[in-house]
């Protein structure tokens, strides 16, 4: 048990100091690797057929919310719908939306998101989001 906690620990630490030092922030997720705003501008390695997990923070009582604008060649293949888990339950809470991608062959690929109002159409988005990845 003692161990247990241990290797904890040393995870989180790890994660702090790749945090502290500007590094790439991946974390495993089971088969796949899992991304969030930190690793806005930079890259990950994944293997082909793992899953790339990209959780945002989104608030879409407002309207907003993430969307690819883009996905060029196959590389990458958007696994299902995107999902948002609220921080509370309060309406209009703010949350993480979710989207989930397949290493569906071997290259690079680079990913594009937006966050905005689908609907305006003429307006700069609020935030953006762009990792480089590479697919082995």
């Amino acid at each position: 048990m003692f161990k247990r906690r241990l290797s904890i620990v040393g995870y989180v630490l790890i994660g702090v100091v790749l945090i502290a030092i500007g590094g790439t922030i991946a974390l495993a997720a089971g088969d796949g690797v899992r991304v969030d705003l930190n690793a806005n501008g930079q890259s990950v390695e994944l293997k082909r057929g793992q899953v790339l997990t990209v959780a945002l923070e989104a608030s879409p009582g407002t309207g907003y919310g993430w969307e690819v604008v883009d996905l060029q060649g196959n590389v990458l293949q958007q696994v299902g719908e995107k999902d948002f888990k609220a921080r509370s339950d309060l309406l209009g809470a703010l949350g993480e939306e979710i989207l989930r991608f397949k290493a569906a062959q071997s290259g690079e690929a680079t990913l594009n998101l937006v966050y905005h109002r689908s609907w305006e159409k003429d307006v700069e988005p609020l935030k953006t989001f762009t990792l480089q990845v590479t697919v082995r």
